[in-house]
């Protein structure tokens, strides 16, 4: 017959887990925050392209979509990192 712990303390959440784990959960948010930066510079990138192939008008939707998709994950991630310097 198993005997289960006597240790009845809480644990602190992820404690169970590897210290490679843990770094990855750690990092995760910060992860997350490029990949929106670089999230926003790609669909920019293909919606322009897409765009101008559809209705001829190369190159200027590629490079007005491209430059407001760069904007707006450059602010996506400024917000998120400005989000999780405030948590700490």
């Amino acid at each position: 017959m198993a005997q289960e712990p006597q240790d009845k303390t809480p644990r602190e959440p992820g404690s169970e887990l590897s210290p490679t784990a843990r770094e990855m959960r750690s990092a995760a948010p910060y992860m997350a925050a490029v990949w929106k930066l670089v999230g926003g510079a790609v669909v920019g990138v293909l919606g322009g392209y897409w765009l101008d192939r559809w209705w001829g008008t190369q190159p200027w939707l590629l490079v007005g979509l491209s430059l407001v998709g760069i904007c707006v994950g450059f602010y996506a991630f400024l917000h998120e990192m400005t989000r999780l310097g405030k948590r700490r």
